[in-house]
């Protein structure tokens, strides 16, 4: 497996931590070097360059909105002191925070986007098992992405994570990654959320989604969540048009079961995709 993948993904998803290149080389599973040498010769970048870029991106997106607490924003991006925040800002972008925040927008800055990993086809795909799912309901933080911004959907994780376990209604330990809402350019709303008994008492900015009774084919993405990207493909180019199937009008989801490790992305995970009976 490519190594880069694992990196891109670790990083991605612990972008608020202090982690180290050691950290992400372990998580690679090679050598700081390797990683290094691996990461430049399939992006462009270092590493740790890239963390520092997408960290100071997306601090400039909370300034653009109007975050009231320059401070905060530097210490959500690594950075120990508004002045130390200040410089790396300056150097990434050529302008400061405080002029980011007054202007309200990101538009004139070179922002440095999440990098998409690969997306190529699988040489063979173990054949998916087929279940009706219970109406359930599920709860948790939302986002719209169009196929090339779906990249950041590792930091929309971390976020939702410290939530998990402290939800209002919260049932069981397993996480969902739900897909609702495509449109016919690509563009669709992912919701990271657990199971709930109900909707009442939810953080107001959580997003609710009914998964009804429906078929699905179950498909066990068994390797790092770095190549899942490889799986989703494969299964919509290649396993559903020799299928004979058709695809159902209900939420697509992925099922994170406890074996699931979040830290290092190890232990593999379901994809549900929703068929016709």
């Amino acid at each position: 497996m490519h190594p880069t993948e694992k990196a891109l993904w670790f990083v991605e998803s612990h972008l608020p931590d202090a982690i180290s290149l050691d950290d992400v080389a372990a998580s690679s599973g090679v050598s700081r070097f390797r990683v290094t040498r691996a990461f430049g010769a399939a992006t462009g970048r270092s590493v740790m360059g890239y963390m520092r870029a997408r960290r100071l991106s997306e601090a400039a997106r909370k300034l653009a909105g109007g975050a009231p607490d320059i401070l905060s924003v530097a210490l959500d991006a690594g950075y120990g002191s508004h002045e130390a925040f200040t410089r790396a800002f300056r150097d990434q972008f050529g302008t400061t925070p405080e002029l980011v925040r007054a202007g309200g927008s990101t538009q004139k800055l070179d922002l440095v986007e999440p990098i998409l990993m690969d997306s190529s086809l699988l040489t063979t795909l173990e054949p998916p098992r087929f279940e009706t799912s219970r109406p359930f309901l599920i709860a948790g933080l939302g986002e719209r992405y169009s196929c090339e911004s779906s990249a950041g959907i590792p930091t929309q994780w971390q976020r939702f994570g410290p939530y998990i376990g402290n939800i209002p209604g919260q049932i069981g330990n397993v996480a969902y990654g739900v897909c609702v809402n495509g449109d016919d350019v690509g563009n669709f709303d992912y919701v990271a959320g657990v199971e709930v008994a109900d909707f009442s008492d939810l953080p107001k900015d959580f997003c609710r989604v009914r998964v009804p009774a429906q078929k699905y084919a179950v498909f066990a993405h068994r390797e790092h969540i770095s190549t899942i990207r490889r799986t989703v493909n494969t299964i919509w180019n290649k396993w559903l048009p020799a299928s004979g199937h058709e695809i159902a009008d209900a939420p697509e989801f992925e099922r994170y079961g406890p074996e699931f490790d979040a830290h290092s992305g190890n232990g593999g995970l379901e994809i549900w995709v929703p068929v016709k009976g």
